[in-house]
C-alpha cells in the first residue's frame, strides 16, 4: 500500500521482502484519507517494478479517492492515467466497481476496462467504499455490473460491520458465477 503525507510502505526493499515471502502479486492503492494521487501510485510502481520486475504482478489504482479532492467520483482515473500506471509496469489496473463511487456508471467502467484490456493489461473491479457491509441485494447488483464491464478479478473489501461478511461474500460469489461454480470452489482444499 502507498501512504500518502509522510512515507510511502512502497519500497523496493518492501517489494523484495513480499517475493521472497512467496507473495505473487502486490496491490499499489491508496487509503482513505492519506492523500495518495494516481501520480503517488504511478512512482510507487515504477519502484515496485524496478525491485522485482517480471517475477510479482503488479496491481494498480485507487478504490475510492484517497483524500484527493482532484481525484474523487468520476474523476478518480482517466485513460491518461491508466496508460501511466500500464507504462510504469502495471500489470494489472485497479478500478472502482460501477456504483460504488459517485459518476462510476457501468457504462464509464466498461470504457475503462475495455481500454485496460486495449493497452494489454488486466482490470480488477473493486468494492472498498464500505458498501461491502450493504445488503445482500446491493452486492449481487454491484457483482453483475462488474461482470457486465468484462473485469477480470473482482474485489470486494472488508468493511462490514464488525469487519469480513461472509453473506456478501457468498452473495457476490453466487451473482457472478452461480451456486455449483461457489459450493464447488468453497470445498476444495488449497493443496490441492
Amino acid at each position: 500500500m502507498c501512504s500518502g503525507f509522510k512515507r510511502s510502505n512502497a519500497t523496493e526493499e518492501n517489494a523484495r521482502k513480499l517475493l521472497n515471502m512467496g507473495a505473487d502479486m502486490i496491490l499499489l492503492t491508496g487509503n482513505p484519507s492519506t492523500g495518495v494521487t494516481n501520480e503517488t501510485i504511478t512512482e510507487a510502481i515504477k519502484r515496485v517494478q524496478s525491485a522485482v520486475g517480471p517475477q510479482m504482478m503488479i496491481a494498480a489504482g485507487k478504490m475510492h479517492a484517497a483524500g484527493v479532492e482532484s481525484e474523487a467520483g468520476e474523476n478518480i482515473i482517466n485513460e491518461a492515467t491508466i496508460k501511466d500506471f500500464i507504462e510504469a509496469g502495471a500489470d494489472i489496473v485497479l478500478l472502482p466497481a460501477p456504483g460504488a463511487v459517485p459518476g462510476i456508471t457501468l457504462e464509464s467502467a466498461v470504457e475503462m476496462v475495455r481500454f485496460v484490456h486495449q493497452e494489454g493489461a488486466l482490470s480488477i473491479t473493486a468494492i472498498a467504499t464500505s458498501q461491502e457491509g450493504s445488503d445482500e441485494d446491493t452486492i449481487r447488483r454491484i457483482a453483475l455490473m462488474c461482470k457486465m464491464t468484462g473485469t477480470d478479478i473482482h474485489h470486494i473489501g472488508d468493511a462490514g460491520v464488525g469487519g469480513l461478511d461472509p453473506q456478501n461474500i457468498m452473495a457476490y460469489s453466487i451473482a457472478i458465477r452461480g451456486k455449483r461454480h461457489t459450493f464447488s470452489r468453497m470445498a476444495r482444499s488449497v493443496n490441492r
